[in-house]
Order: C-alpha cells, then structure tokens, then sequence
C-alpha cells in the first residue's frame, strides 16, 4: 500500500514559506495545484488552515495545530520508515541543515568530506542564511541539524555537540579618526564613551555586548542595527563604527585588511559553535549516523 506523504508536505511548504509560488517551487507542482490540494486537505479535515487573500497568506490557529502535527507525523515516519529498511544495507535518504555562510565553508567541508564517502546514499539540503534563526528552524522542525553558536541556555529538548570554540573580537577601521581614538593597548569599557557601533539586532553577540556594557554601568552608543555578522564587518570597514565579530567570521571575510582587532578588557565571552538537533530526532537513523560521524 502506497502512502502519499505529499499533501502533508505541501502544506508545510506552504506553511512556512506562506506564499504559494515559492511553496510550489519547493514542492515541485504548479500554484494552481498547490492551491487545489491545499483546498481538498482542508475539505477533508473540515477547517480552515489558511487565511488568504490577493496580497496575502496566513496561518489560522487550527493551521497552527494541524503545522505541529504534520511536522511530528512527517518526523514519525521517517524514524519508522528508516528502522524497518535499516537492515537492507546502506542508508537512504535526505537531511536538511541550516547554518551561516560562514559555517558552511569553515565547517561544513571537512565534515561532509568525511561523511559522503561512508554514507553515499544521504543527500544533505543544505540552506544558509543569518546565525539568527538557526536553533528556531531546528526547535520548529523546519531543519533536521544546524551549525551554530551555543546559547547561554540551551531549550530543552535540544542536542549539542561542540566543533569549534571562536572569540567575539571588537574590530576597528584601519583607515578612519576612530582608529586614532582607540589607538590604546588595552581598551576598558570607559574607552567606547561616544564610540559610535554598528551591531548586530538580535542574537548572542548581542546579548554578550549588552551585558557587558550593563555591567559596567554604560550604554554603547549605537550608529547602526544589522542583520549578520559580515555586514558588521563592511559597515565598520567603511569606518563607520566599531563592531564585535566571531573571529571566525573576521578570518573569513573579504574585509579582514581593512579592519584592527582591538583589544579590549575584560574579553567577551566566546562563541562555542557546535551542531544542534532535538533530542528526539537522533532515533533518526540518518540524523544519528551524521550525528556519530561528528563524534567521531
């Protein structure tokens, strides 16, 4: 008996991206038969899961219910499905993963490099964007792994397995007033009075900064809020501020001679970058092999 796992996919698509072109891209059907399949799921279950209209799509709160189900049922299978065939040989399927550009080159290569050859039959969709929402995506089911930064707390439910340690580095334009200003050897929290800085909206870097200007009795002067860590590294390129970086990020960049280290005391607290996955998700077969491999 053949079990059509599609509408239930097609729905989360469309849950998650909420616009039916690129949920029918993902999906790999036209939006006319997204939109036509979406409506005879919801015909079948007898609610509405989406509120649409011409400019716009949203969840409704049974959409919201059904989003939790169709995510664990989905998971569910592929635990059951992986251990009834595990015993046939080799391991089939697919893993997806989010982390940061940044990770993607300096981690991801020398783990796949190791684990393609063992596992040929794991396909690993890889999707990179802003460290941001990287332990979300893992929390809400929308990725199966990502690479990132440990946070303070660590959600319950959630794995972590450590692969690198880099430091939060506050960085300077080369060429700017600003450089002569910060032109110390040891720079204090005192030193930043009226230093204009360019951070990061959300996110550990900027919770660790905060806390250190709270700590001592300051509020950093802010020129400018992104969204990732090397448009910090362009901005304060540019000499409009100064910035604070993973130096992995800083190692990495285009930009690296045309910005200074500074040092400063007393030091942030360090990044520890590691993988992630929800607990219940390593009776996985997949995502356990992937998971040793990085053990190992």
């Amino acid at each position: 008996m053949a079990i059509d796992l599609r509408p239930l996919k097609q729905f989360l698509a469309l849950a998650e991206s909420l616009h039916f072109n690129r949920a029918s891209l993902i999906c790999h059907v036209s939006p006319s038969t997204l939109s036509r399949n979406i409506k005879q799921l919801e015909d079948q279950l007898g609610v509405t899961l989406f509120e649409r209209n011409n400019r716009s799509v949203s969840l409704t709160p049974k959409g919201k219910r059904f989003q939790a189900y169709a995510r664990e049922a989905l998971s569910q299978w592929d635990i059951i499905h992986h251990e009834l065939v595990a015993g046939a040989g080799e391991l089939h399927g697919s893993l997806s993963m989010y982390c940061s550009v940044t990770a993607s080159y300096s981690f991801l290569y020398e783990i796949l490099s190791q684990f393609r050859p063992k596992y040929p039959g794991i396909e690993i969709k890889l999707h990179t964007g802003d460290p941001e929402p990287a332990i979300q995506r893992v929390l809400t089911e929308q990725e199966d792994l990502a690479i990132t930064a440990r946070p303070d707390n660590l959600p319950a439910g959630l794995a972590f397995q450590q692969i690198a340690v880099s430091p939060l580095r506050f960085i300077a334009p080369v060429e700017s007033r600003l450089a002569e200003t910060l032109n110390a050897k040891s720079l204090l929290v005192d030193d930043f009075e009226g230093i204009p800085m360019i951070l990061q909206e959300q996110g550990i870097a900027r919770q660790r900064l905060d806390a250190w200007f709270q700590a001592n009795g300051r509020h950093p002067q802010i020129y400018a809020q992104v969204a990732g860590n090397e448009a910090i590294v362009s901005m304060v390129s540019l000499g409009f501020g100064v910035g604070v970086v993973p130096e992995i990020v800083l190692n990495n960049s285009p930009l690296a001679g045309k910005v200074q280290v500074l040092t400063v005391s007393p030091e942030l607290k360090p990044y520890q970058v590691g993988l992630c996955v929800l607990e219940k998700k390593l009776k996985n077969p997949l995502i356990a092999a992937f998971w040793q491999q990085l053990s190992e």
